[in-house]
């Protein structure tokens, strides 16, 4: 699909690019720990959750008693809580040695100069990298250190020639197209495994309770978030390392009044568990690593506007859209991203500013940049299983626009 950019040297963004700090956490699991270093943090711990219920005497280390205060003005009843280590007291060294090949120095109440413990990160950890304050955490008996670093990336500049838009829906989490040159191209639809594992986790929880297994419907609960954070993990590395590729600017659509439709008592639980603002969340900070620019806009009914028209259609079911003007019959999530894409040139003015009144699709392409939606021509658009779930709805000459 390819749109008519001859207008759209209009959008000029300004060539300065201050610097900005992009923060980063990095998951470092505690290995090989000795019986005296473990004696050593578990006392630790255990002190702070102490300080917290109220026993300010107890031995703690001064500095973890001044972030307790400082973090936890309250403090549930039966919740432990990390270890806050501030950036001046943390040391992460990088030693070759068969045990690990990272080390961090974690300071404890009597012990000069803290314990040095081997760490596991999930990514390298550069020289170039700032430490700043991070946890400690303890979970199903294993140590974790989240490590926040931070360095300093060129300020992203957004781009109106090449953008990659998300919308994000209720069947697939994400769906994903390009328009790069005024080009519409590789549709992707990611994450529908996610509600898949939300019915499956809650079948279980349900025969559980049955039984009365309460601390095994605990255990299955934390298993089902990793599931679900390791296909985010995925879908957001994918789409920024391609934004990367393209350099793109990414556009997602604001989430606001997605959980207010009632689809039913079984989908709606399921639907308002769906972890929406965490994917967009990781999108949002893997991409200001990268120093790719990210920006999130109200989607102003573009799943029921129409892409080629611009006019008003109807969602005659979950997958398929159809617009009584113009006749085009597409896929509903499909046509909200075109329109994301679309809508956001509206907001790529010359300082990276957004426009002081929302527009529609169709007029904020006319406005923006001179965009003619009956231009559009669609072009190599692919229509394989393997790229959508829902050909069923798409008709054989569904690209003939």
């Amino acid at each position: 699909m390819r749109l008519n950019l001859n207008r759209a040297s209009k959008f000029k963004v300004s060539e300065s690019a201050a610097p900005m700090k992009a923060r980063l956490t990095v998951k470092a699991k505690i290995v090989h720990l000795t019986r005296v270093k473990q004696r050593l943090l578990e006392t630790e711990y255990e002190n702070l959750q102490r300080f917290l219920r109220g026993e300010r005497d107890v031995p703690l280390y001064s500095a973890y008693k001044q972030q307790a205060l400082r973090y936890y003005k309250k403090v549930k009843e039966g919740k432990e809580y990390p270890l806050s280590i501030r950036k001046d007291l943390l040391k992460i060294e990088r030693r070759d040695t068969k045990i690990a090949e990272y080390w961090a120095r974690i300071p404890v109440k009597g012990r000069r100069g803290g314990v040095w413990v081997a760490i596991k990160p999930h990514r390298p950890i550069e020289p170039d990298m700032e430490i700043c304050e991070s946890k400690l955490f303890k979970k199903d008996g294993e140590w974790w250190l989240h490590i926040v670093v931070q360095k300093e990336v060129e300020k992203p500049k957004p781009n109106p020639r090449r953008i990659i838009a998300i919308d994000i829906g209720d069947r697939n989490i994400a769906t994903k197209v390009e328009l790069v040159d005024g080009e519409v191209q590789n549709p992707k639809f990611y994450g529908r495994e996610v509600r898949g594992i939300r019915r499956h986790y809650d079948w279980l929880r349900r025969r559980l309770g049955e039984k009365r297994l309460l601390k095994k419907i605990k255990q299955i609960g934390r298993k089902e978030h990793r599931r679900v954070d390791d296909v985010l993990h995925k879908i957001s590395r994918e789409v920024v390392n391609r934004a990367k590729e393209l350099g793109a600017t990414i556009v997602i659509g604001n989430l606001k009044g997605i959980r207010k439709k009632n689809r039913g008592r079984t989908l709606n639980r399921i639907v308002n568990r769906m972890p929406y603002y965490r994917l967009t969340e990781y999108i949002k900070y893997k991409a200001e690593w990268e120093g790719i620019p990210v920006l999130v806009i109200p989607e102003y009914n573009t799943s029921k506007t129409c892409h080629r028209c611009g006019k008003e259609g109807k969602r005659v079911s979950q997958g398929l859209f159809k617009c009584p003007n113009c006749g085009l019959e597409y896929n509903t999530d499909l046509n909200g991203a075109i329109n994301i894409a679309k809508l956001s040139l509206s907001y790529m003015l010359g300082d990276g500013g957004a426009l002081t009144r929302p527009l529609t699709p169709h007029e904020g392409v006319e406005l923006a940049c001179g965009l003619k939606p009956l231009s559009l021509k669609v072009e190599n658009l692919p229509a394989s299983a393997g790229e959508c779930q829902y050909n069923y709805y798409w008709k054989t000459n569904y690209l003939n626009i």
